[in-house]
């Protein structure tokens, strides 16, 4: 089941059951694309054509933005909770350090991916983080990107590029001999310890968002996308009333 948001269409699962379909994604032979859209994401999918379309052909995307969550509440089917990426990611992980199953880390300043790789391995033992590479490639490199991809065959490719950069990048490459493509933002460079998360109050509260704020100023101008997100849901939902 989906709820549309901004002609987004969001699985209404909560983490739980996110985490049972990537799990089922691992049995199948076939390339699953995992998004996980905030309101910021959603407001470029508006313009960016591009991103719509791949927002729309996903697997799974799951709301990484309590906003997303608040914006369900004007729909018939709403959505039961955020789903937060990189809890989303942490839970995979250590779920399949049970199995077995690879994982290849893309993304990232060199050096981080790889801090990130031992940091991964340490907190759950029998993780196999079978290659990894930053995001700062020319096309010579991404072209060898590729190939240790294909040659190694990693049952999970996370892809921490931001967007829309991943989520373009990981469309294009649907061919890649992997089960799931997840795009992580800036995940790698919190599994490494280089960037700190929300307190777990923040997180509860759904405030993650003010707690990257206060923490990191600069982000203002990103962050007021916020408000114009609420009207343009609002106006879109007068919208839909009046048809």
């Amino acid at each position: 089941m989906k709820t549309n948001i901004l002609d987004v269409p969001v699985d209404v699962v909560n983490r739980r059951e996110a985490l049972d379909i990537l799990l089922k994604f691992i049995k199948e032979d076939k390339n699953h694309l995992l998004i996980t859209p905030n309101p910021e994401i959603i407001m470029k999918a508006q313009e960016d054509r591009a991103l719509m379309d791949i927002l729309k052909r996903a697997d799974l995307v799951v709301p990484d933005g309590i906003g997303v969550v608040l914006a369900s509440r004007l729909n018939k089917t709403k959505l039961p909770e955020r789903v937060a990426g990189y809890d989303l990611v942490m839970s995979l992980l250590e779920a399949v350090s049970k199995s077995g199953a690879a994982v290849y880390l893309l993304g990232a300043a060199p050096g981080v991916a790889h801090t990130a790789k031992v940091n991964l391995e340490n907190k759950y033992p029998g993780l196999c983080i079978c290659g990894f590479n930053d995001g700062y490639f020319n096309s010579n490199e991404e072209a060898k990107i590729l190939e240790e991809i294909r040659i190694l065959k990693p049952d999970i490719l996370l892809v921490g590029l931001g967007f829309p950069r991943q989520e373009k990048w990981m469309d294009e490459h649907r061919d890649l001999p992997v089960r799931v493509s997840a795009g992580v933002g800036g995940s790698i460079d919190v599994m490494a310890g280089k960037v700190r998360r929300a307190p777990e109050l923040f997180r509860r509260l759904g405030l993650e968002w003010f707690y990257r704020l206060i923490s990191q100023p600069k982000r203002f101008l990103r962050m007021m996308i916020l408000p114009v997100f609420v009207v343009k849901v609002i106006k879109r939902k007068i919208w839909d009333e009046k048809k």
